[in-house]
Order: C-alpha cells, then sequence, then structure tokens
C-alpha cells in the first residue's frame, strides 16, 4: 500500500449559504455568504488544514457551484482527482441561519444533486489504496446507487489494508424521515436507517457520531444500549461526540471509555463543529497519537468552530489549533480572541509569494496633472491605463513564474480591474483619496459597505501620509481610520496593503519609518503587507525586519515604492532592501509609465509606442530586483547565519 494520502473522504460536496442576518428566522435573511459545504468536504479541508494529505472522492455539477466547490477544496490543499463532473445534476446547496444559539434552520436543495450520483464505476481501488483512511459518510448510504458505490470502496479499502472510518453523519431529512423545512431535525428513530449502516459496523476501524447518531447506529433509544451494541458487531474505537461536554472514546469495552472534556466557549454556530471534531481526531489517530491527546485535540477544533461564522472557512489551522491550546487567557468568547483570529486569519490565506513584481498605476492626481499639463482631457486616462495594462500583460505572460501584479484603481481603471481580475493575478485596488491628510476614503466613511462589493481578490491598499512625530490628535485621527479599514477588511476576507509616507522633517532619521510602523502595531492594525518608500539604508531594512519578527510574523511582508525616483536610485535601494528577508519585492509605478503618459497626452507617442516602452521598463526593474537578491544570496551564503523569516517558519510545515 503506498501512502500518497493520509485520508480519503467519500461523500457529500456542496455549496453552503449562509445568512449573515444573525438571531432571525432563516425566511427574514436578506444576503448569505458563500463557503464550501457538505460534512466529509468539511473534514477534507479540516484535516489538509492540519497537516494531513487529504483527498475528496465525490462528484460536482458542470456548472459555476461544482467550479467553486473543486477550486476551494484545491485551495485548501486537497487532492480533487477523483472529484467527478456530472454533465446533468447540479451541485447540491444549503442554506443556512443562526437564529439563537440552540436553532440553526437549513434547508437542503439536495434533489437530484451530483455528489448523490457518485456510482460504483467511479470508485477506483488503486486510488483507494492510495491512502491510509477512508471515510465514509452515512448519508451515501441513504440511496441506492451511493450505497453500491459506498460498498465497493469499502471491500477496496478492506482489500488494500486502508483504515475504514464512518462518520455516522445521520441527517433524518436527507433519508426522507423529516421535511424540507426540518432541515435541522438531529433525530428520527428508523430501522431502515440502522438496517444500512449495521452492515458496515464490523469492517470499520473508528466509528465516530453523536448521541443521536450513535442511537440510530445502534437500534436503541437508550444510548448505553445502542454503544453495547455496537460492540457486540465491531471492535472499532468508537467516539461519542457530546457537543460541550467533549467526548468519550472506546477503545475496548464501554465500560473502559476515555473521557475528554470540552472546552468552555461561547456558542455562536453548532454547524460544522462535528467535521471539524472529525478533522481534529483524524489529525491525532491517522498520526498514532495518543488517545486521549486525539480526543483533546478534537474538543478543541469543534470548541474554535462554534466560534464562527460558516463551516470549511472556521476550520482551524496547525498553527491555530497550537495556539488554543497553550493559550492562558480565560475568555470564552473566541470571536473576541485577538491573536487567535489573527492567526486564523493569517493562516487561512492563499498561499503567499516569495517575490513580486508590481506595476503599480493607481495613480488618480498625478495622471491628471500629467494630462493637464500636456492639455489632455481627464478622459483620456481611461485608454492610457488599459495600454499600460497591455504592457503588463505582455511582461507577464512571458514570465516563467507567477511573481507579477498590479495596482490599479477603479476611477480610471475600473475597465483594467475587471479584465485582470479572475485570472490568477496579484491585484490591489486603492481605498484613499489621493493626497487625503488625515485620510480619507474615497467611497466615503462607511469604507466597509464599499469595499464588500470588491472581489476578494483584490488587495485593499491604503496610502496614508503619516509621521510618528506628527499631533497627538492628527494620529489619531489617521490611526482610527485606518482601524475601520483593518475592521472591514477582516469582515469582507480581504487582504489589506498599508503604504506609509511619513513628510520629510529636519529631525528624520533611520528611526523615523521604524517608529511609524510601530505607532500602528501599538494601535493593534496589522496589516497583510506593507509599501515602504526606497531606502539604501540597509540597517533601516534590518530594523524593520527586525520589527515584524517583534510584531506581526504572520505578515505578508514589505513591497518597495518608486516614488518617481530614477533606475540608478532604484536599483541602489534594491540592493539595500533585498538583503532584508521580508522585502519581497517592489511595487513601482511612475518610474515606469510616467514619461510614456506625458508623450501619449501630448501626441508624441503612439498607442504601441507607450506598450513598448512601459514593458520594458517594467522588465528592466523586475531585472533589477532579480539581481538585487541573487547578489544578497551570494552575500548571506558567505556569510551564512541562522536567521529565518518568521513568516518563512510560520508557513514551514
Amino acid at each position: 500500500m503506498s501512502d500518497a494520502f493520509d485520508l480519503i473522504c467519500m461523500g457529500r460536496a456542496a455549496v453552503d449559504l449562509y445568512g449573515e442576518q444573525i438571531g432571525c428566522p432563516l425566511e427574514d435573511v436578506s444576503t448569505f455568504a458563500k463557503y464550501l459545504g457538505g460534512s466529509p468536504a468539511n473534514t477534507a479541508v479540516g484535516v489538509a488544514r492540519l497537516g494531513l494529505r487529504a483527498a475528496m472522492l465525490s462528484r460536482v455539477g458542470d456548472e459555476q457551484m461544482g467550479r467553486f466547490v473543486r477550486a476551494q477544496l484545491l485551495r485548501e490543499g486537497v487532492d480533487v482527482s477523483n472529484v467527478s463532473t456530472d454533465p446533468a445534476r447540479l451541485t447540491a446547496l444549503v442554506f443556512l441561519a443562526v437564529r439563537d444559539r440552540d436553532t440553526f434552520p437549513h434547508i437542503f436543495y439536495r434533489d437530484h444533486c451530483a455528489d448523490m450520483a457518485l456510482s460504483e464505476a467511479e470508485i477506483d481501488p488503486a486510488f483507494i489504496s492510495s491512502a491510509g483512511a477512508l471515510l465514509v459518510s452515512g448519508t451515501l448510504l441513504s440511496q441506492e446507487a451511493t450505497r453500491r458505490a459506498c460498498h465497493r470502496a469499502i471491500a477496496a479499502a478492506r482489500a488494500s489494508g486502508t483504515r475504514i472510518v464512518l462518520d455516522i453523519d445521520y441527517r433524518p431529512v436527507l433519508w426522507g424521515l423529516a421535511s424540507h423545512a426540518e432541515g435541522d431535525a438531529r433525530f428520527v428513530a428508523s430501522a431502515v436507517v440502522t438496517a444500512q449502516l449495521q452492515p458496515l459496523l464490523a469492517v470499520c476501524a473508528l466509528i465516530v457520531g453523536t448521541e443521536e447518531e450513535i442511537r440510530v447506529a445502534g437500534g436503541d433509544l437508550d444510548t448505553l444500549a445502542a454503544l453495547n451494541n455496537i460492540r457486540s458487531m465491531s471492535s472499532a474505537l468508537i467516539v461519542l461526540k457530546s457537543g460541550a461536554k467533549g467526548c468519550v472514546a472506546f477503545p475496548a469495552t464501554i465500560d473502559d471509555g476515555v473521557v475528554s472534556r470540552g472546552f468552555a466557549v461561547d456558542v455562536f454556530n453548532v454547524l460544522g463543529a462535528g467535521d471539524a471534531f472529525m478533522a481534529g481526531f483524524l489529525s491525532g489517530w491517522l498520526r498514532g497519537r495518543p488517545l486521549a491527546e486525539c480526543c483533546t485535540m478534537a474538543n478543541a477544533c469543534g470548541a474554535i468552530v462554534v466560534s464562527r461564522h460558516g463551516c470549511s472557512p472556521a476550520m482551524a489551522t496547525r498553527a491555530e489549533l497550537d495556539y488554543f491550546l497553550r493559550r492562558k487567557t480565560s475568555l470564552t468568547r473566541l470571536r473576541d480572541d485577538v491573536e487567535l483570529e489573527h492567526v486564523h486569519r493569517a493562516t487561512t490565506r492563499p498561499p503567499g509569494f516569495a517575490r513580486l513584481s508590481i506595476l503599480a498605476f493607481d495613480h488618480r492626481s498625478q495622471l491628471e496633472r500629467i494630462a493637464q499639463d500636456e492639455g489632455a482631457a481627464f478622459e483620456r486616462i481611461t485608454p492610457f491605463k488599459a495600454l499600460v495594462a497591455q504592457a503588463f500583460l505582455q511582461v507577464s505572460k512571458g514570465r516563467v513564474d507567477t511573481d507579477t501584479g498590479v495596482l490599479v484603481d477603479d476611477r480610471y481603471g475600473e475597465e483594467v480591474l475587471a479584465a485582470l481580475t479572475g485570472n490568477g493575478h496579484w491585484i490591489a485596488r486603492p481605498v484613499e483619496v489621493p493626497g487625503s491628510i488625515p485620510v480619507e476614503f474615497e467611497c466615503g466613511p462607511n469604507v466597509g459597505l464599499a469595499i464588500r462589493t470588491w472581489p476578494t481578490e483584490q488587495i485593499v491598499k491604503c496610502l496614508v501620509f503619516y509621521h510618528p512625530d506628527d499631533a497627538e490628535s492628527l494620529k489619531r485621527q489617521q490611526l482610527e481610520r485606518i482601524a475601520t479599514l483593518t475592521t472591514a477588511c477582516k469582515e469582507t476576507g480581504h487582504e489589506l496593503l498599508l503604504e506609509i509616507i511619513p513628510p520629510e522633517r529636519a529631525t528624520d532619521d533611520a528611526q523615523t519609518l521604524v517608529r511609524a510602523l510601530s505607532q500602528f502595531y501599538d494601535a493593534g492594525i496589522r496589516p497583510d503587507w506593507w509599501k515602504l518608500p526606497p531606502s539604501t539604508d540597509v540597517g533601516q531594512w534590518h530594523e524593520l525586519g527586525a520589527l515584524l519578527d517583534r510584531r506581526d510574523p504572520w505578515c505578508r511582508g514589505i513591497l518597495v515604492l518608486g516614488m518617481e525616483a530614477d533606475s540608478e536610485a532604484l536599483e541602489a535601494s534594491f540592493r539595500a532592501a533585498a538583503r532584508e528577508p521580508w522585502c519581497r519585492g517592489f511595487a513601482v509605478g511612475r518610474t515606469i509609465f510616467a514619461d510614456a503618459a506625458a508623450a501619449w497626452f501630448g501626441g508624441r507617442l503612439s498607442d504601441a509606442d507607450v506598450i513598448a516602452q512601459v514593458s520594458d521598463r517594467y522588465r528592466h526593474l523586475i531585472a533589477l530586483w532579480d539581481r538585487a537578491q541573487a547578489t544578497a544570496a551570494l552575500s548571506m551564503a558567505s556569510s551564512p547565519s541562522d536567521h529565518v523569516s518568521p513568516f518563512e517558519k510560520a508557513t514551514s510545515p
């Protein structure tokens, strides 16, 4: 048996549509958040985030929701080679609401859905044998076709020595035992369901269920009697989930259960907690950890998820679980644990970049001045930005890696934004009023409502003219506005890039920028990215790196801006910055396009010439950064040190 995967999760893969209004009936919800859903899919995400090699065995529709499910699984590191596409059936949907801490109404739209068309023919014994364990969802047993597929997969697992895990996953509505409106029903006694579950018990290595699920599997309304019935049919490890109370694991007889207490946390949403529990338990069990440790990890993962909105996006990462288990605070409302939420957000972002070469043309007021100086109408700025975008695509297409990106506005670059979004490019978009001190937002003070309409892949960029020695009232006003923006980005799922430019003062030194960033950190502001002025001071870059080491090891990194410096000056700055591991690259604009803009607005340069000139200068800066990185690598190789960026430590397995 090979070890390509630690776990294959077989069963439901769907889309959850979670009501965003909390405390109202489902029929009164007005907006919904879209997440990956389905119990096995949630568990696959959970184990992948905890460091296991996970694969999914399911079906999705040949439509947008099916592509979303597949993409989300891939994004989380889950193998989808055995997620087939159904040409006729739709991907399943579930509408859910958080009514109160005890009521979570949901409606399953699963009639004739894709994942319940999984067939025997799609079960590849070689794929099953490639995993250490196969997780089977009990819902598959509710229909004849998927039941046959389930039994074929189990037979393949038994033949290859792949351990079989049963998640009882009992939803009466999916067995036709409750009405559509009773999607949240957890138990209806049924001899039919019991008869389908019990033949599987003997071949399982692990059986996991709630009290209600244990009762239906054991065929008795008394939980203890049901447990004894299961034990009489199976030697599997049985794990009984008891919600906030914790769990009990029965490795042998029902009399020798291992009790593991739950964690005292405030419940916000119980949906998905069982899938998180399963992921936490499997992350220990499949690694051969002691049973008590497996239970503790399972309870912790469940506790984390009940504090959040959604199922799969709420799953804990390894770093987050470690933090939760060692944290000292007795705070029970986990959503108020700032550090826990920060670790979760930082460790569930899409993969980062070792380096970035960003063409910044979000300039508005600067291009207006250039156009005005050349006697051109502001309407000409939009087609000029389209030419710059063509130059970017010309350069990025020729790159063998994916380290290029853009910074572009929606005032003059709306069409460019639409064209580039959704194609895998790194994209940032400005939110500030150009030149405003204190910073103001172009959309007005309700910035959260505005960026809610932005695609989540678009990074929110905000330029702040901030000096650490500004008047206290001005600093307070600026920090309060950026804190509001930070909260908005967290709530809408956007990354935040802060560009800090301190207004020049005669007393400025290498510590000025370090002190400025320190004041942002002191205010609880931790952006995903920093964009900072160029400097040839190696010591300053080192100090900035040390600051990130101390204050936010989860930061994405620093980008060096251009400030219209010439190529020679930028090369010197790149050489200094590249020696600091936190510096990921550059985001430069006017150095690349300003001359072309003036000549084009003045009628002295053709469209083709603009594209050629901008692409040449962009390539040149990329070459300068590559050369600076190579030189820095040689220098550090000749003078080795133990320094490793905390970002690199944090993202390593």
